[in-house]
Order: C-alpha cells, then structure tokens, then sequence
C-alpha cells in the first residue's frame, strides 16, 4: 500500500489484467466488456488516485491476463493531507466473466497498514454489469461514496468510543472464526486478539475489530483439525474474494455489537 498514487509503470508492472482490451474467448457475445485501466483513468478525474493494487493467480494459464484484480483508490485530500484512518474506494472487476465490474467503499488504517472492507448492509456495493449500457455509472458510484465518507468517519469514530469488556471481545472473536475457518479446524479464539504493535493495546470496538482482521487475514494461527488430529498453523490469505468476505463479515459482526452497546445511536446510518 503506497501512500502516493501508483504509476501506470507499476500498475502494468503488477497487475496486466487492468490493462487487457477484449473478454475472454469464452465470453459471450452479449457480454459488455469494461476496460479496468479505462475505469481507473475516469475515476482518477473525480480526484480519486489508485494506493494498491492485486491480481489473483490463475490455475488455467489460459486466463492469464483475464483474472480478478483488485484497486485502491484514496481521495486527493487524505493523499495531500493523510488521517489515521482514510476512507478508500475498491474497485474489483475481471475479464473471463467470473467477477462483475463493480465499486465498494474501505477503509485504510496507517498504524497497522490494513485494508478493511465495508460490508453491504451498511453501504451497498455499486455493481456494474458487463452487459449493456454503463454511461454515468462511474460517476454515480463515485458521487454515492463522496457523500458516504463522512458518515463512515463519523462511524469509525462511533466505534473508537465503544469499550468492550474482555468477555465481549472474546465473543467478538469466537463469532468471526467461521469466517475464515470451517467447522472441523479448532483455534483457540484469544489468539485472535493478540496486538501487533503497542497502539492496538486498547479495549475500543475499532481497535479490537482491526487486531482481530489482522489476525485472521494474516495468518500464523495455530490449531487442529478435528478430522485428522493433525495441527496446522495458517497461512496469509491472499485470495480477494475471500479477503473481502472475511472483512465484510467482520464489520457486520462490529455493527451489531455497536447497536447493543449503543442502541440509541443509528449506527448505520
């Protein structure tokens, strides 16, 4: 994650799908293909700069080019003038049909260098098929995530005014497991909550909701699979989709437990 905008040299460099010009041969003929790195210039007018960029891998080399990719995009303000937490713009599209066009809204957190996701129900994704007419649909989507970010800033604030106690962060812990782990391999959940680094030693919702993203996402969890009794520590995860679901996931979780701590606050609104 730069704290500059990419080049187009290091987006080429990086990630060759954003730059492919035509589907995959086995697209249809109906299928509306949307240049990535045509995308990213018109989003760039809106005053939004890609900070990072992924590619997925590819079993099929014949996919090679066409996969999903990833771009973060943050606003000329936080770039000129840089916040603990800044407000991102995703933009997940592919090439070989497997993932739609579409823009969601992140969130950046400088002090540990990670990406959250924002979960639908608090702000729905703007998808774009690669069918049909898209004209305007760029701008609409950049517009609707400009006036959100206010709102996720107040909300990121919400969430740094909430103290849990040590039992309600360890159920906070115990929920997220299934979105990263299946049934049959067994951790132990404190070890979700173990901080990284001397800032993240608070007991705030924002605070433990990152520690516990982290973990999760970064891997190095030990534990054991039920089925074979073997032990197995875990690995980065690396795949977007499931990078995204992990972290929507544990928003969702972050914003039920902001409404029983503080239901007189709306938090999603």
């Amino acid at each position: 994650m730069s704290h500059f905008p990419l080049t187009t040299e290091y987006l080429m460099q990086q990630a060759p799908a954003l730059f492919t010009q035509e589907p995959h041969n086995e697209a249809s003929d109906k299928y509306h293909f949307v240049s990535t790195i045509d995308i990213i210039n018109e989003i760039k007018s809106f005053d939004w700069y890609p900070t990072s960029v992924q590619q997925s891998s590819v079993k099929d080399e014949n996919k090679e080019g066409y996969q999903r990719h990833l771009v973060r995009f943050r606003h000329f303000d936080d770039l000129l003038t840089p916040k603990e937490n800044a407000v991102e713009l995703l933009l997940f599209n592919s090439h070989d049909r497997t993932t739609a066009f579409s823009i969601s809204v992140g969130i950046f957190r400088f002090v540990c260098a990670n990406g959250l996701v924002i979960a639908d129900d608090v702000f729905e994704s703007y998808k774009i098929k690669h069918i049909g007419d898209r004209d305007n649909d760029v701008a609409t989507a950049i517009a609707n995530i400009t006036n959100f970010k206010p709102q996720l800033e107040k909300k990121i604030e919400i969430f740094s005014s909430i103290t849990l106690s040590q039992r309600e962060k360890e159920s906070f812990a115990i929920s997220s497991i299934p979105l990263r782990f299946d049934k049959h391999l067994q951790i132990n959940h404190t070890d979700l909550l173990i901080p990284h680094r001397e800032e993240d030693e608070t007991d705030d919702l924002y605070t433990v909701l990152n520690v516990i993203q982290e973990n999760l996402l970064r891997g190095n969890i030990s534990g054991i699979n039920k089925d074979t009794g073997r032990r197995f520590t875990s690995k980065e995860l690396t795949s977007i989709s499931r990078d995204g679901d992990v972290n929507k996931g544990l928003w969702s979780i972050a914003e039920r437990i902001a409404f029983i701590k503080q239901p007189d606050i709306q938090i999603a609104a």
